[in-house]
């Protein structure tokens, strides 16, 4: 696969944004609330599952394009 700069940053966008989404939701189910008024507890801990769920989402993203580009020379 070519280094596809358009696939490369959609992908990081769909990781990013899907990752957030995925750590928004376990904070709510934990019972934590992301727009909680202040910054206690439950709000500081919503916003650390979204920064570590975007994280990790990125990183998914970028392994998968490692897979897909060995896969492409094999």
């Amino acid at each position: 696969m070519k280094n596809n700069l358009w696939l490369e940053g959609l992908s990081d966008a769909v990781g990013f944004i899907g990752g957030a989404l995925l750590g928004f939701w376990i904070g709510r189910l934990l019972g934590l609330d992301i727009f909680a008024p202040g910054y206690g507890n439950a709000s500081m801990g919503a916003i650390l599952l979204v920064g570590v769920g975007s994280g990790l989402g990125v990183k998914v993203a970028r392994l998968w394009r490692a897979a897909q580009a060995a896969k492409s020379k094999d």
